[in-house]
Formats: structure tokens, sequence, C-alpha cells
């Protein structure tokens, strides 16, 4: 009879243990990506997760408080922290890379997953060289567009690399790694993946246009993104967060979308009193147009704005937005797997 019992007790307990593997609790302002992460499973999980709890989420698939959602099984998965290197050629987990662009500080960088091995990225920062972009003074500095466009790409190209993606950083400078200043000095220094860029506006574009499409023709990788970053330059008085315009296919659209999305959760998560309002919209830029891979345009804030440049003075708020952009670019690679 005791034996019978102890069966009994042990084989409750392993089901039970069974079954809270395979769902789990959010929590306040956690997405699905952020979910699956914490649960030991992958971005490529995602789209799985998404139809197995359909019927289940919020406006914008949000996840709802209270409710239990259903985990796909772990078999195969890669999970942070315990990945193996991919076959698709990831790296190892945990070696160490550099690179010499991010600077002093920041030019060593591990191998954090492989979520991202096979995707191949084009980062492209506005303006640079002759060309500042917009220009401000603050606090008796002269800030200009360029400087912290050119910051954050930087940040979202670390994060891509620790998770496994070969990235290609377009517009470079050997003097300006990633800096955690409030004010960044602006100079002329940057080019064009070495090559001086041009002051005339077409051939400027031209260029960098150029350089992606010349190594989109190398490339390996089936899965592609160019993304060009930019601060928009408006009216003092006109506050923006970001936004995104996208080429007339529906790959770019998707990450327009994706991007938006993200940054919808992050802003509920982290600025719960203050609803994101970016857009998404089409728009035939030079850039976007003549790009063979699918690509985004980002407008990050308003430079001109007051409270949009203190935004983009804190590092913190630079690194958010790197990595807001990661989590977006994690789940279109993950959908586009499927």
């Amino acid at each position: 009879m005791k034996l019978k019992l102890l069966f009994i007790i042990i084989a409750i307990s392993f089901y039970s243990y069974l079954f809270s593997q395979n769902t789990a609790l959010p929590r306040r302002g956690e997405g699905s990506l952020d979910l699956l992460l914490r649960n030991g499973r992958s971005a490529k999980d995602l789209p799985a997760f998404e139809r197995m709890n359909e019927g289940r989420f919020g406006k914008n698939k949000s996840l709802l408080l209270g409710v239990s959602y259903k985990l796909p099984d772990k078999k195969g998965v890669n999970s942070p922290g315990s990945a193996t290197p991919s076959q698709r050629g990831g790296k190892k987990i945990g070696s160490i890379h550099k690179e010499p662009l991010f600077g002093k500080k920041y030019e060593s960088y591990s191998i954090e997953t492989n979520q991202l091995a096979g995707a191949c990225f084009y980062l492209v920062s506005g303006h640079g060289g002759p060309d500042p972009g917009a220009v401000v003074k603050m606090d008796g500095k002269e800030l200009s567009e360029d400087e912290y466009a050119y910051d954050v790409m930087l940040r979202l190209a670390r994060n891509l690399m620790q998770h496994g993606a070969t990235v290609h950083i377009i517009i470079q400078d050997a003097t300006d790694g990633i800096r955690d200043e409030r004010y960044l000095k602006n100079n002329k220094t940057e080019t064009c993946m070495g090559e001086k860029i041009p002051l005339n506006n077409v051939k400027r574009l031209d260029q960098r246009v150029n350089k992606i499409n010349a190594l989109t023709r190398k490339a390996k990788e089936k899965y592609q993104r160019a993304l060009f970053i930019h601060l928009d330059s408006q009216g003092k008085k006109k506050q923006l967060d970001v936004y995104f315009y996208h080429q007339q296919r529906k790959e770019s659209e998707r990450l327009a979308e994706t991007m938006k999305m993200t940054f919808r959760q992050q802003y509920k998560k982290h600025q719960p009193n203050r609803p994101f309002s970016g857009t998404v919209s089409y728009r035939n830029l030079h850039v976007l147009r003549n790009s063979r891979p699918a690509a985004v345009f980002a407008e990050l804030a308003n430079m001109v704005n007051e409270f949009d440049t203190k935004r983009f003075l804190d590092v913190n708020n630079r690194q958010a937005v790197a990595n807001w952009m990661l989590k977006a670019f994690v789940s279109d690679y993950a959908g586009y797997k499927q």
C-alpha cells in the first residue's frame, strides 16, 4: 500500500514537472520573445508559440497577465547560455571576438547565442564625412545627427554580432568607437568602408548603396537586411518617436512592422504612461529604391526638438534603441526561417 502511494506521488510530481516545463506565466511588461528566452527557448520558436496560443493574446499579440501560455518543446533548441555551434556556421558560444571599430572599451565581445547565425546585416548611419546632418546647440555644445546615429548603429552592430550574425558596417570611423559620453564631438573622419565620403548628396547615397549591393553579390546568407539610421530634423515643437520607412516589397514592410511592434511593446514595458506613437509607411527614398536586400529606413527622433535631443544625450537610451532593434531583427529572422 505504501509502495503504491509512493508511486502515485512520484507520478504526480513527474507530470507536474513536465507541465511546468511546457507552460509559463508572463511577467508584467514581458513580450512573447522575452517569455520564450526566459524559459530556455529561442527566437525560432516564436511562430510555433503564436500558433499554439492563438486566441490567447491581447492587442498586437501582447501577453496577458495571469494567462498560462503553452511553450514549444525544447528539443533541438539552442537556448541562450547553452547553445552549441550552429550547423549553419554559427560561432562557438562564449568565444571572444574583436571589432576595432567599437573602440578599446567595447572592441571585445563574446558570442551569447547563435539565434542570428545565417543572417547578414548591412548597417548604415546617416550622413557622415563632410555632411553632419542636422546640427543643434545645447548646453553650449554643437551636436550633430551623424555622431548620434553612428553611435546607435555601432551598438546595434555589436548586439547582432553577439548573437551570431554577419554584420557589415558600411559607414566607419576609425577614430570614434562606441562612446558613453553625453556630448559626442563632431568630426569629419567617417568613411564609406575606407573610401572618402563625397559632399554631393546623390554621389554620397550611391556610394553606400553600391557598397551594399556589391557585398550582397558575394554573401552566402539567404536572409539579408539593410538598415539606414537617421535622426530627423523637423519643427522645434514636434516631438517624435521612432518611425520607419520601407520599400515596396513584403520583406521590407514586414521588418518595419516588426520593429514598430517591438518598440511599442518595449514602451509599454518601460514607459507605461507614454504610449508609442511611431509609424510605418512606404517611401520612395533613393537608398531604399536602389538597395538590393530588403531594407528599412529608421528615423530615431527629431534632432531639433529639445526633449528628443536630451533623450539621445543619455547613453542608456541610445543602448536601449539598439537593444530593441536587436529584438526586432531576432523576431523577423525567426519568422523568415519558418
